[in-house]
């Protein structure tokens, strides 16, 4: 056996310590890129790291147990091994100290954190509360299980710690097969989607409506809330005045709509009194607080989405035009936009080889191998219980796997390192593409407490048994000799159910797989109504699917660069001179309805955002369609509609009209819409009959051979109209110009007049 105090010894705890720290170091690292750690308090930050860390430390310990064994103690290939005792009382440390975080402080400490209420007593009477029903259905589960287990082994505490631990494990694998078996399926499956540029961008457009959307709602739920706050203030007199310094708390967080007033907001100002309570309690006072952290939180999770996505978009969209020009740059407004072009390496060209070439390549790359890599687990999986043999990770790890010495060397626990990361790597982000976990996310720098708890709780909960689960592929020989066998494998096979559980449930693997594999989710969903009839008519109607998605999605994004341009300035001029191809002149996009009305609104843009965050514009007619609006009656009237002209020219460019040319126009306007007078048609018509023969004219009848006298005098003629011949005379000027005149007209020479191409007649009616 290797003593510790050997070479090999020594630089094996001097790389183990070393490893252990610098995987402490990237736990530290991951919660600062999710939770501001300054004002992050410890009793928050302190389990959630240890949550995260102590998991992470399997990737290390499982291959030094691998390596480790007394068979393998004497051996001289090259490998990181420690001895016995240390092994022993690690893997105790460690899972206890995850068992503990799992299912007995994290899920208190989240609800304590999500009370909203301000004494200590009361946070934990609400997590206790929260909690009761969760902990009655493990309870209860407990109890048949104990029965069980004592049927077969009787009473003693062995059989109490082997129900734990037999528990705990088979609900950990039951959830660990189905979002790793999502997984191994869709991370494969985005790399390949995601490698061609112009598929990336279309998914973004598709993305885009509903994110949109999402933020809306989020944007108009936290409105509410602050209005019911600013209500809550006015009406505070008759609150007890311990209570009105939390009162005055709710109102300052709450400064965004207390600024604005409510202005346009009478009918949310009525509902928000109406539920105010007649006596303002400290209960009342909770939920109140509890509801806005959720709606802040929730709108600071749609809104990093959203501009993860416009930032994409910006970026996609750079890609995607640099094909023509092979120039490739990336501009930004912000100070780090300026650091990062300080800095620049790469050129514009050698910039468009690597986004346009290398990226497209080594995406399809790395989704290939990871392809392969996802046939090789479920292949493990089924072949087990033939034999361990065939197993394809066991023949990557193991050194001599055919042989019954097979030993584990630095390759090999290497490769059982890399395996063991994939799998829960795969496990781990199907957490994000399911929709079953409520209002929790993570988000960059502002994840919510509650969330940050749970999210850490499912990394303890999953990882021992994806951990024992690949343990279960090598050979029997190899893996009932390591210390994790003897602590936790020994517990889970000491009964019948146990044995048959650890072998039989990873093969169900293959429903999740082939329900990813082949859209099983959205067919289920479609068959249960579960999918909005909005967005499923909005694909049968398109010509291919989710055009019209990603067609409103796009509209989306350039609605966004077009109200805040500061995004990205490149991104805005090249999206502008695409959109008015050759004529070669610098405008906005054509979107007039960009800028947002003053007052708030539910499609006005959102006052209350993260700091650092862009503004962003309202949605397209068919997210406005699909929920209820608030009050347009606001100091700046309805939103303006979209609409298309067929000038050439803006109205920006054309002159404007003096006092007099104005007055002509509504004085023409005026007589036209009158009605004439029958005594003045009749006049009109008798002097049409009699008129003095030198202003008649003779014009050839081609149909019988005839002549017809017709009216000649311009100001009496039936059309064009009297007023219309005063103001829009069709003769030569005077000066003998030769060119028709149109002093009044707006829409270019040679027309017909007011009922000419120019569309004046129309205008000038709008006015009147």
């Amino acid at each position: 056996m290797a003593s510790s105090s050997s070479p090999s010894g020594v630089g094996s705890g001097l790389f183990s310590t070393a490893s252990v720290l610098f995987i402490c170091g990237l736990a530290l690292l991951l919660l600062r890129h999710y939770m501001p750690l300054r004002s992050t308090p410890a009793y928050l930050l302190i389990p959630v790291l240890l949550a995260v860390a102590l998991p992470a430390s399997l990737i290390l310990l499982l291959p030094v147990d691998l390596a480790s064994r007394e068979a393998q103690q004497d051996s001289e290939s090259p490998a990181i091994r420690l001895p016995i005792f240390v092994i022993a009382a690690a893997w105790r440390i460690t899972y206890w100290l995850c068992f503990t975080l799992t299912w007995l402080v994290l899920p208190l400490l989240g609800e304590y954190v999500d009370s909203g209420a301000r004494s200590v007593n009361g946070r934990l009477t609400y997590s206790l509360w929260s909690n009761a029903r969760y902990y009655a259905i493990v309870l209860g589960v407990c109890v048949v299980g104990l029965v069980y287990f004592s049927i077969q082994q009787g009473v003693n505490p062995m059989s109490f710690k082997a129900l734990l631990v037999a528990l705990a494990y088979w609900w950990g694998l039951a959830l660990a097969i189905y979002l790793m078996g999502h997984g191994l399926v869709a991370v494969p499956r985005q790399l390949f989607q995601k490698a061609d540029p112009a598929q990336r961008l279309r998914m973004v457009y598709q993305k885009t409506p509903r994110t949109h959307e999402n933020l809306e709602d989020a944007t108009f739920a936290l409105e509410q809330l602050e209005l019911q706050v600013a209500e809550l203030r006015r009406r505070k007199s008759g609150v007890p005045r311990e209570l009105r310094e939390w009162i005055d708390e709710l109102a300052d967080e709450a400064t965004a709509t207390a600024n604005r007033g409510t202005t346009g907001f009478g009918s949310a100002v009525t509902e928000s009194a109406q539920s105010i309570p007649a006596t303002v309690t400290e209960s009342y006072l909770a939920s109140l607080t509890r509801k806005m952290s959720r709606a802040r939180h929730a709108r600071a999770r749609h809104a990093e989405s959203w501009d993860r996505l416009v930032n994409e978009a910006i970026r996609t969209q750079a890609v995607v035009d640099s094909a023509a020009s092979k120039r490739l740059s990336f501009e930004s407004s912000s100070a780090a936009g300026s650091i990062q072009r300080r800095l620049t390496i790469l050129t514009p060209y050698t910039r468009h080889l690597l986004y346009y070439r290398v990226a497209p390549a080594l995406r399809y790359f790395l989704g290939s191998v990871f392809a392969l890599a996802s046939i090789c687990v479920v292949w493990s999986e089924i072949t087990k219980l033939i034999s361990a043999r065939l197993s394809m990770i066991s023949l990557t790890v193991l050194s001599r796997p055919y042989s019954s010495d097979a030993y584990l060397s630095f390759r090999g626990q290497i490769a059982a390192a890399v395996w063991l990361v994939y799998m829960c790597a795969a496990a781990l982000t199907s957490i994000q593409d399911a929709k079953v976990w409520g209002n929790r996310a993570l988000v960059r720098r502002n994840t919510y407490g509650e969330s940050a708890c749970w999210y850490a709780s499912q990394m303890a909960k999953l990882t021992f048994p994806l951990a024992y689960n690949f343990l279960t592929f090598l050979p029997p020989d190899v893996y009932k000799h390591t210390r994790f066998y003897w602590f936790l494998g020994r517990l889970i096979d000491l009964t019948p159910l146990g044995k048959g559980s650890s072998d039989f449930l990873p093969v169900l693997i293959l429903l999740p797989i082939c329900a990813t594999l082949f859209g099983l989710y959205s067919r289920t969903a479609k068959a249960l109504g579960l999918v909005n009839r909005e967005d499923e008519d909005i694909e049968e109607n398109s010509s291919g699917p989710g055009t019209a998605a990603w067609i409103e999605g796009r509209d989306l994004i350039e609605r966004e660069l077009s109200a805040a341009p500061s995004l990205n300035q490149v991104a805005l001029e090249r999206r502008s001179t695409r959109a008015q191809g050759a004529s070669g002149t610098e405008r906005m996009p054509p979107y007039r309805d960009a800028s947002p009305p003053t007052a708030p609104g539910r499609n006005s843009p959102r006052q209350v955002r993260p700091q650092g965050q862009a503004s962003h514009t309202s949605t397209g007619d068919r997210v406005q369609e699909a929920r209820p609006t608030r009050s347009t009656t606001t100091a700046a009237g309805p939103r303006p509609q979209r609409t298309t002209t067929t000038d050439n020219n803006d109205d920006d460019d054309e002159p404007e009209e003096n006092m007099f040319t104005e007055f002509a126009h509504r004085v023409r306007n005026t007589f036209d819409v009158m009605e004439t007078p029958r005594w003045m048609q009749d006049i009109r018509d008798s002097i049409s009959k009699s008129g003095p023969p030198q202003q008649s004219s003779s014009s050839p009848d081609t149909s019988n051979g005839t002549t017809t006298d017709a009216p000649s005098d311009p100001y009496l003629s039936s059309s064009p109209s009297f007023f219309d011949r005063i103001f829009n005379q069709r003769g030569h000027d005077r000066r003998g110009r030769g060119r028709p005149r149109n002093d009044l007209g707006r829409g270019g020479g040679g027309g017909d007049g007011a009922r000419g191409g120019s569309g004046r007649e129309e205008e000038g009616r709008i006015r009147l």
